[in-house]
């Protein structure tokens, strides 16, 4: 890290720790800034979003306030490998993802645009060939990623394969290592593609999802 950068970012571990109208003021500044990236992020997923207008701006602000929280909380574990505002963006990008998210459920279906439901067998490791019957095999998995997953397989899987939030950014928000987040994703796969299995939708002796995926989040 540069020293100017190295020189923000002591600044913001020292206003927001100092106690008073300094730390307010730093804590109001912090909100600010992510505002502007969590109403960024609100604006990138909007089409895909079953909701918008004032519930959208209501999201970030959500997401603002509770990614506030959250880098004060962590604050302590912050190690300055990156700039400080690199790493607090990442909380604002993890709590846009998990409130839309927790509207996706609320009402009960996925509002991923056709494109990215298209996308989602080749993420999951299912060959074209294997996705030859597309709409049935779509409405299989969403299926099985409602009722199949538990609910933490779930949240990960939206977030990093439908979403595309970086596994970095979700492992710092959830308090974890990528590698637990990927084995997650893992048994979260194998879970939905024996599921596609059993009940038909896909050859027990198709292509290795497993490999597929691992040649797939390394690339990321």
């Amino acid at each position: 890290m540069e020293v100017g950068d190295r020189a923000e970012t002591d600044d913001w571990r020292r206003r927001l720790t100092a106690g008073g109208s300094v730390q307010r003021d730093a804590q109001e500044e912090l909100y600010r800034l992510l505002l502007r990236v969590a109403r960024g992020e609100v604006r990138r997923r909007s089409a895909s979003l079953p909701f918008a207008g004032p519930e959208l701006d209501d999201i970030a602000h959500q997401a603002a306030a509770d990614a506030v929280i959250g880098v004060l909380r962590r604050l302590h574990e912050f190690r300055g490998e990156s700039r400080f505002t690199t790493w607090a963006y990442t909380f604002a990008i993890f709590e846009v993802s998990t409130k839309t998210g927790r509207h996706f459920w609320q009402h009960r279906t996925l509002s991923l645009d056709a494109s990215g439901w298209e996308r989602l067998p080749d993420r999951l490791g299912i060959s074209p060939e294997e996705a030859g019957m597309a709409g049935e095999l779509l409405g299989a998995l969403r299926h099985a990623i409602e009722t199949v997953l538990s609910r933490r397989q779930r949240e990960v899987l939206l977030a990093v394969v439908v979403e595309g939030v970086p596994l970095e950014a979700l492992a710092v928000a959830r308090r974890t290592s990528r590698g637990a987040l990927y084995k997650v994703l893992f048994d979260a796969r194998r879970k939905l593609r024996g599921y596609l299995v059993t009940n038909h939708y896909l050859d027990e002796d198709g292509p290795d999802a497993d490999e597929h995926y691992e040649d797939g989040e390394e690339a990321r």
